[in-house]
């Protein structure tokens, strides 16, 4: 049976489909693809565990480290990995994905390997699952109970709602963030958005991680977040976007601090253009070196901009280029003897996963990870990471018509 039906079915299904229903909608979509079984696999907050999703006739699975195995590795590297199945049969693992965001995987079980075209249908219904994991957690918390590990502060429920995807993809151009801790964070947060021919960036970190539960922090940067918002959805050039989450922190807190960084880029000419607001510096990496330590600081910490106007820094970006922007815990964290994972360590780390070629939102997952191991998986403080590479230029407007033009060719809509 070809795709095509596989998706219509599945489709059909769906428009009433509760997160619990889709267990069974994947067991009953397998013999559309001549499998035996289809169970979906989500990965846990902290991008460890693959935590099977499970419900109706889907058969007893477990859970599936992330590192070191067949299935981590068509998550880790968003590929199709085919491996030995029970009875000599096969045992496919298939990257759930929506958009560029990594939700897990699926396993696909059947008697022999799918040819190039089956794989193909594996992937298209891989897809669609992936669309309704995310489409339906928002009407119910199934998923997001699955995800955890153990029980989420308050603090931290508040701000990871807020947060946006962990990775996302224009084709020119890809953003990946991630934080740590999962369960109870201070008052680290990212955010991004893609407008137009323009990418916005932006990292947080607010003073306050242990007042209150991390609370104060967490409003903090909340506020922070929906003023750069607001500034950004205003069409306020980086200046202003600046002096309004400043001017709007400081009304709400006048003692409050927050050390920020404000980017924006061109995704046609790879210009980067950068606020520093008391922030680490970042770092542009070109082939696999440091080419640039972005200056700071430009600006100073969020409540204290009335006092100095904000200076903005342009640096050229090349095709291919990266980004890495950071909180402090990521320089700062330290082992029981004292010794911090400092910026020579981030450096090395990232130009040799860079080196790997690995993806970028598991260079991310890697790095924070590495941190972690680094403090005895006790974090003293935030680690948040937004990577981004210019991976070429845009088109420009002209070049979209033209695309256009083509795509409404007669041939091409025909039904």
């Amino acid at each position: 049976m070809s795709s095509l039906e596989s998706l219509r079915q599945l489709l059909q299904q769906s428009h009433h489909a509760r997160p619990d229903d889709l267990p069974e909608m994947a067991m009953r979509a397998a013999p559309l693809l001549d499998a035996r079984v289809l169970v979906i696999y989500l990965v846990d907050h902290q991008q460890r565990l693959l935590l099977p999703l499970l419900g109706g006739s889907a058969p007893a699975r477990e859970p599936i480290d992330v590192d070191g195995t067949l299935a981590g590795r068509a998550f880790s590297t968003a590929s199709t990995c085919v491996g030995s199945g029970d009875d000599d049969g096969v045992r496919v693992w298939v990257p759930v994905v929506d958009g560029n965001e990594r939700m897990g995987v699926l396993e696909v079980v059947a008697d022999s390997a799918p040819d190039d075209d089956g794989l193909d249908d594996c992937g298209a219904v891989a897809t669609l699952l992936a669309e309704l994991i995310t489409t339906r957690s928002l009407y119910s918390d199934r998923i997001e109970l699955i995800r955890r590990r153990q029980p989420m502060q308050l603090a931290a429920e508040m701000l990871r709602a807020q947060l946006p995807p962990l990775t996302f993809s224009t084709g020119h151009l890809i953003i990946s963030g991630i934080l740590e801790p999962c369960y109870d964070v201070g008052g680290d947060a990212f955010d991004y958005a893609v407008n137009g021919d323009i990418a916005h960036l932006a990292l947080f970190d607010a003073a306050g991680h242990g007042s209150s539960g991390g609370m104060r922090a967490v409003v903090l940067v909340s506020i922070a977040l929906a003023a750069y918002r607001n500034a950004r959805r205003t069409g306020l050039d980086l200046t202003d976007t600046y002096h309004l989450i400043d001017n709007t922190v400081r009304a709400h807190d006048r003692y409050g601090m927050i050390t920020a960084v404000l980017a924006e880029l061109d995704q046609r000419t790879g210009v980067l253009r950068v606020i520093s607001a008391g922030h680490p510096s970042g770092i542009v990496l070109r082939g696999g070196k440091v080419a640039k330590v972005l200056p700071t600081p430009t600006a100073l910490p969020v409540t204290l901009g009335d006092r100095r106007p904000p200076t903005v820094v342009e640096e050229a970006l090349e095709p291919g280029d990266h980004v890495l922007l950071y909180t402090d815990g990521i320089i700062e964290a330290r082992t029981r003897d004292g010794e911090a994972f400092g910026m020579d360590r981030l450096v090395e780390f990232t130009t040799r996963a860079f080196a790997d070629r690995l993806p970028l939102p598991e260079t991310a997952r890697r790095l924070v990870h590495a941190i972690l191991e680094h403090q005895d998986d006790c974090l003293q403080d935030d680690a948040t990471v937004l990577l981004a590479e210019w991976r070429s230029p845009a088109p420009d407007r002209s070049d979209l018509e033209a695309i256009s033009a083509v795509a409404r060719h007669p041939l091409l809509t025909e039904s």
